[in-house]
Order: C-alpha cells, then sequence, then structure tokens
C-alpha cells in the first residue's frame, strides 16, 4: 500500500472515530497494523500516528461496550465495585484488566457519559 493511501485509511478510520463506529475503526486499524509491521522502512510519523489512533479506538470501544452494561446494571442497583462489573463483563466475553476498566470509566465519567460518582473501588448510581 502506497503512503496516500495509508494515510486516507488513517484519516477513513479516524472518521469512523468520530461517527462513534469505533468496532469498525478498531477493524480498520488493525489490518493497517499489520500492513505496518510487515513494512521495515515505514515512516516513523505514520507509525505514530497509527498507534495513537488505535490507543484511542480500543479505548473508546472499551468504554462503549461498558457503558452499555453499566447502565442495563444500574437498572437492577444502586452501585457495584469495579470488581463485580470485571466479573460480570467476563462472563459475557469482555475480557479487560480492572485496572484499566477502572481508568475506562473514570473517563466515562470525565467525558460526562456516566452519570454517577467513583469512591474508590464502588461505583455509586
Amino acid at each position: 500500500m502506497d503512503k496516500q493511501t495509508f494515510i486516507g485509511k488513517l484519516n477513513e478510520a479516524q472518521d469512523l472515530m468520530k461517527n462513534e463506529k469505533y468496532k469498525e475503526a478498531v477493524i480498520l486499524l488493525e489490518k493497517l497494523r499489520e500492513i505496518e509491521k510487515k513494512n521495515e522502512d515505514f515512516e516513523y510519523s505514520l507509525s505514530h500516528r497509527l498507534y495513537q489512533l488505535i490507543s484511542n479506538s480500543n479505548s473508546l470501544y472499551n468504554q462503549e461496550i461498558i457503558l452499555e452494561h453499566i447502565k442495563k446494571m444500574s437498572n437492577k442497583q444502586n452501585s457495584l465495585t469495579i470488581h463485580e462489573l470485571h466479573l460480570s463483563l467476563k462472563e459475557k466475553d469482555f475480557n479487560i484488566d480492572e485496572s484499566v476498566l477502572g481508568k475506562e470509566i473514570e473517563l466515562l465519567i470525565l467525558r460526562d457519559l456516566l452519570p454517577c460518582k467513583k469512591e474508590g473501588d464502588k461505583i455509586i448510581f
């Protein structure tokens, strides 16, 4: 893939993220990562942008799944711990480290997408 096509695909992934199509962005970026890995003389700035987008899209995709799950759980209870949420997500075949889960929840709260407060390991709705 030539440089301009690669840049176009990076822009496409960024547009997918802007339109909240995180799963599609993750899939596209993983394909681009495979292309980047095969090319030994890949331009550093493109690699840097690719890995930034991969990190951001993975985080946003995780947040999307976590938010949907928390909304369902908050209808049934007033609070839960990060550990309880982690186990519940694991049952749904969504594996994420508990420390990453806590950070994603903090980001959701900071983005005003999750109306709750976090006190230590506890999420209070």
